[in-house]
């Protein structure tokens, strides 16, 4: 007790922090695949466990439902799992509330399937994948630069890690395509993104004599700065105290928020899809790559105001989204110039409209394909080097 009081100090916890289990992924030092030979056109998904709306697995999921049309077959590895405790509610969770999918589902590293490629989708995910055993071709399917998530410490370092264990790197865009070649040496390939068209359209618009702004509110998600735009809609209410600003993406009601708002919390897509077509202008941030609801926005017949810098510009223009420098003076500015001047911004929801028009899940899925074929090449031929 004098020892828990020397270290804790008076009333302080007495239970064990266990680093170890906490980061067990990172020493897992074996992963073994059933023995017989890989078929080709297969693929195993190490992915982090999920909550039901998360956006990173949305695009993964979908990404094999597409694949599987095409002729490939997947199965997936949830890698620490903390949501699901077996392999059957997590795919019942997959199949009921993201795509109906054919993968199998595994959760931890037992009876695994051989498999042509093992593809890693997070950092986390990274360290099981490293360690399969066997003729497998190793990928990465990096949707964002992880390193910048946490502030400077394990968490940074041990993501950062991850782009140099040698894996072929398949890329949401070509910035991570770039960055990742550039600074870590990786083999890569970019896709794009894309637009649910049946459900992100322009729909009647209720009260037109209403501006409204739609802000994408996620305060957990520091990448998408969640204060910095409270600063800028602020801004905008002083100048302009009429409009409407919607809210959505997470719970702020326990944020002190002095404007007129609506915070819709955390909404289905089927929701937001019609709170974009309600809107004048979205403001829609993004420090690291970019998210993908411009995109989605434009669809709606919403102008996008985003901040400028490669991890946007790689899709976002000048012709299709009003950019700016990211500062309260410049993004505020942007605003207000959309919200008075109808004809500019109706001339730019009209360009975005027609770039989002052609943005296809499909296509992205395709050059994921193309990805997974210049892998094959080119780890082939590595492999015949080693021998």
């Amino acid at each position: 007790m004098v020892r828990q009081r020397l270290k804790h100090g008076p009333g302080g916890p007495l239970k064990s922090r266990n680093v170890f289990t906490h980061y067990d992924f990172v020493r897992v030092a074996r992963v073994q695949l059933a023995p017989q030979p890989a078929r080709a056109n297969t693929l195993l998904w190490f992915i982090p466990d999920f909550n039901i709306g998360s956006g990173g697995h949305q695009t993964i999921f979908r990404t094999i439902w597409h694949l599987e049309r095409m002729g490939w077959e997947s199965s997936i590895v949830i890698v620490s799992p903390t949501v699901h405790a077996t392999a059957e509610s997590a795919r019942h969770d997959i199949c009921e509330h993201f795509f109906p999918l054919q993968a199998r589902v595994f959760i931890g590293f037992d009876g695994l399937p051989s498999s042509e490629f093992v593809i890693a989708t997070g950092w986390q995910t990274a360290y099981p994948v490293r360690a399969v055993a066997g003729p497998v071709k190793k990928l990465y399917f990096v949707q964002d630069f992880e390193p910048s998530f946490y502030p400077t410490g394990t968490e940074s370092v041990l993501a950062d890690n991850t782009y140099h264990f040698g894996f072929f790197g398949i890329t949401a865009g070509g910035w991570l395509a770039r960055k990742l070649r550039a600074e870590y040496g990786m083999l890569t390939h970019p896709i794009s993104f894309g637009v649910d068209h049946d459900l992100y359209r322009q729909r009647p618009r209720r009260e037109p004599h209403i501006k409204r702004v739609f802000f994408y509110a996620r305060p957990p998600t520091p990448r998408r700065a969640f204060e910095f735009g409270l600063l800028v809609l602020e801004a905008v209410s002083r100048r302009l105290p009429d409009t409407q600003f919607i809210l959505a993406g997470w719970d702020v009601s326990d944020y002190h928020i002095p404007f007129p708002h609506l915070a819709a919390g955390v909404i289905s897509p089927e929701e937001l899809a019609d709170v974009f077509s309600q809107c004048d202008a979205a403001l829609v941030l993004s420090l690291t790559n970019l998210s993908l609801m411009p995109l989605e926005v434009m669809a709606a017949g919403c102008a996008v105001v985003s901040n400028r810098g490669d991890c946007v510009e790689w899709l976002l223009n000048d012709d299709v989204a009003l950019l700016t420098d990211p500062t309260l003076e410049a993004l505020s500015d942007a605003l207000c110039h959309l919200l008075q001047d109808d004809a500019a911004r109706q001339a730019l929801c009209r360009r975005a409209q027609e770039f989002a028009r052609h943005q296809h899940w499909k296509a992205s899925a395709e050059a994921f394909e193309q990805g997974l074929l210049e892998a094959r090449k080119l780890l082939s031929v590595v492999a015949e080097e080693a021998v």
